[in-house]
């Protein structure tokens, strides 16, 4: 489940980072200089280097293996030349200096989004999935994950592999009945830790297969040889097949034979994957589409399928993108930014665009606006309305906590909101403040 971190080392986007990956997200991080990044964030996190604004810049396989986006990404404004004194105030939000932007915020927040958005609208998986295999974008060597079990533990004489052509996995091989044999499959490693899968209802398989009929296995336990749960499938000579497998469905059996007494499988930790071709159903049962010989299965990937709807895509935004030019406004009650918005290159008013355009993309999404951010610590409760009203101050560290809580909850999908913090130390309840905001119309 990696998480595409853009933005990833400006002021929020560090902090979104090292939150995600102290909660143990594979992380990806959006960069514009690669040696910067480095510098910035920890070994472990993955940089691809692009710029936004340069839509030629954005590659599939940024968004290989990814799940959701936050994006953290905005126009740089500092201090104008020679008000810099005492620059830690600046960026603590406790002392006013004349701005200036460094960047073009049309670009940055307008045409940058676009082009975010048409990558990730082509590469991130449909609301409620989990990809788990994508072999289509692998990001790994399949064979440090993937392995061969045969027949030849048991004396057989049958030989399989899988090995990465053409953009999937093929699984293939030769099958044997000799020496009371009748079987080829290939298992992943153990997963440490295991899957959690219980927001989802199954498995899916997208396969192009041989007319043979296959079986997916999996496990709930680490020992290697305990009860696995089975399913078989059909597919058709060398034509696109999607198998769903509901996880209710799937078949207690231990070498073939069904456990009757055997508990569900318990999705909260799912150890391992297994891929096979038998002789056998269960219980002595013949596979009636089974025939020894050569055999191939293509799979282009492997996804969780029938979770909640949760935000694709989570973006930092700004209160106050509204308030330039509309009536009423006092600007001597609003912050610089508002007050100052065409000095700075109509930065408000181009995030509102982008805005827009995250709205009328087809994707689930959660923008959040902040208020004025400072670098206080991140330990008071937050406070979030919607109308684009709201003043005040937030900590960034609160905002980055706020974006993963967003990314995990399907109360916050297609809602837009300001957000401050308050004066109360203590912790947010996070299902109440995302439950009491409306649906963006």
């Amino acid at each position: 489940m990696t998480i595409l971190v853009a933005g990833a080392t400006g002021g929020v986007g560090k902090r979104v980072v090292q939150q995600l990956l102290a909660e143990n997200y594979p992380v990806r991080a959006l960069v514009r200089d690669a040696e910067r990044g480095r510098a910035i964030l920890r070994a472990e996190v993955e940089l691809f280097e692009a710029d936004l604004t340069l839509a030629e810049t954005l590659k599939p396989a940024m968004m290989a293996g990814v799940s959701a986006v936050i994006c953290c990404t905005g126009t740089k404004v500092q201090p104008v030349e020679g008000d810099t004194s005492n620059r830690e105030k600046y960026y603590q939000g406790i002392k006013f200096y004349l701005p200036e932007v460094v960047d073009t915020p049309e670009l940055v927040e307008y045409e940058g989004i676009k082009n975010l958005l048409q990558i990730i609208s082509q590469h991130l998986p449909p609301g409620g999935e989990m990809m788990l295999f994508d072999f289509t974008h692998p990001d790994a060597d399949v064979t440090e994950t993937w392995g061969a079990v045969d027949d030849v533990v048991m004396g057989g004489v049958s030989q399989s592999t899988i090995r990465l052509a053409d953009h999937k996995a093929i699984f293939g091989g030769i099958v044997s009945t000799e020496q009371n044999g009748g079987f080829a499959s290939v298992r992943t490693r153990n997963f440490s830790p295991p899957m959690d899968l219980s927001a989802y209802q199954g498995i899916e398989l997208k396969v192009i297969g041989d007319g043979k009929r296959y079986k997916f296995i999996t496990r709930c336990e680490g020992q290697w040889d305990g009860i696995a749960y089975c399913y078989s499938f059909d597919t058709i000579y060398n034509y696109p097949t999607t198998v769903r497998i509901p996880f209710q469905d799937l078949i207690p059996v231990f070498r073939a034979k069904t456990v009757q007494d055997a508990s569900d499988l318990d999705s909260t930790k799912v150890y391992s994957m297994q891929l096979m071709l038998s002789k056998f159903e269960y219980d002595g049962e013949l596979n009636p589409r089974f025939e020894p010989g050569a055999f191939k299965l293509e799979v282009e990937s492997i996804k969780a399928y029938g979770g909640q709807i949760k935000p694709q895509l989570v973006q930092v935004s700004s209160a106050g993108v509204t308030r330039p030019n509309r009536p009423g406004i006092n600007l001597a009650e609003e912050p610089p930014a508002v007050r100052m918005n065409d000095q700075l290159g109509g930065i408000l008013t181009w995030k509102l665009r982008g805005e827009e355009a995250i709205r009328a993309s087809g994707l689930t999404y959660t923008i959040i606006r902040p208020c004025a951010l400072t670098e206080q610590p991140g330990d008071k409760t937050l406070y979030a309305e919607q109308g684009d009203n709201l003043r005040g101050q937030v900590s960034r560290d609160a905002i980055a906590e706020l974006c993963i809580q967003a990314l995990n909850s399907a109360d916050a999908v297609n809602k837009t909101f300001e957000v401050k913090e308050t004066e109360h130390q203590g912790n947010t309840n996070w299902r109440e403040l995302f439950h009491n905001l409306q649906e963006d119309e």
